[in-house]
């Protein structure tokens, strides 16, 4: 006859209002170590954590009919409940969870000798007198199309194709982007999401470390929900210690035809 062994009880941080949502009894299972995994990924920082060894977050990704339940390090963020348009939500849990495989690439895919990394920069933009989130993406180096082998830079094409316009006046609004979105949880920017297959998304760009958000940029994303996004080649924005020096960057790349720009909708809080 064979025993089968008890489950380890886990490490879990589990909130009031992720108890609400998921019910007591599926909270006291996922405690006594019936429902949750031993190891995952974090949602949060994409290391390895083990439920079983450390204190571990139980995050909640809420759609208007869908939710799905992530883990994180319960020192990278607390247990909560991140609400995501249902449209959003797929995607949003493939760029957490790191599965791009119905998406394209998170980001353009350099050849091997050239790898670069994109850089983003939050800060807010004054167009008519109205302050407006922006993200301003700057790659390390020459970003080359998959399997290049030229030594040209085809960032900004690459944009354009995706369906980004050239910026000529930093007074206007970028047009609207179809099917991107950046993705905020607990008040930090975690992913820029980008249009995959079937109507879902995937990450064009994942933060390591979610990165911190100014609290004035926080308050115009949640009241706008719109960011928006500017992007140019390497060497062209630099790092900026104000936004007025990010301002002034921006334009006189824009004045050199080296600035391409989108909006798009805020996903989460």
């Amino acid at each position: 006859m064979k025993i089968e062994e008890p489950p380890v009880p886990r490490m879990l941080d589990v909130s009031d209002d992720v108890r609400a949502e998921i019910g007591d009894e599926e909270a006291d299972r996922l405690l006594a170590g019936e429902d949750a995994p031993g190891s995952y990924d974090c949602t949060s920082c994409r290391t390895p954590g083990n439920s079983e060894q450390e204190r571990t977050s139980t995050v909640l990704f809420v759609g208007e009919e869908t939710a799905v339940l992530a883990f994180a390090h319960a020192t990278c963020i607390p247990s909560q409940v991140v609400p995501v348009a249902e449209e959003q939500l797929r995607g949003a849990v493939r760029s957490i969870t790191g599965d791009n495989s119905a998406g394209a690439p998170a980001a353009p895919i350099p050849t091997s000798d050239r790898q670069a990394t994109l850089g983003i920069t939050c800060g807010l933009v004054l167009i008519k007198d109205e302050l407006h989130p922006a993200l301003v993406v700057e790659p390390n180096g020459p970003i080359a199309r998959p399997g290049s082998t030229s030594l040209d830079d085809d960032f900004l094409p690459l944009l354009l194709e995706h369906g980004f316009t050239p910026v000529r006046d930093m007074n206007t609004l970028p047009a609207p982007i179809e099917g991107w979105s950046a993705l905020l949880a607990m008040g930090k920017l975690h992913a820029v999401l980008q249009p995959g297959t079937a109507g879902s998304q995937s990450a064009w760009w994942q933060a390591h470390q979610p990165l911190a958000v100014s609290d004035g940029w926080r308050t115009a994303a949640n009241k706008a929900r719109t960011v928006l996004m500017y992007a140019a080649p390497s060497g062209t924005i630099g790092h900026q210690p104000r936004e007025d020096l990010m301002r002034q960057a921006l334009e006189q790349a824009a004045a050199k035809g080296l600035l391409v720009a989108a909006s798009m909708p805020l996903a989460g809080t």
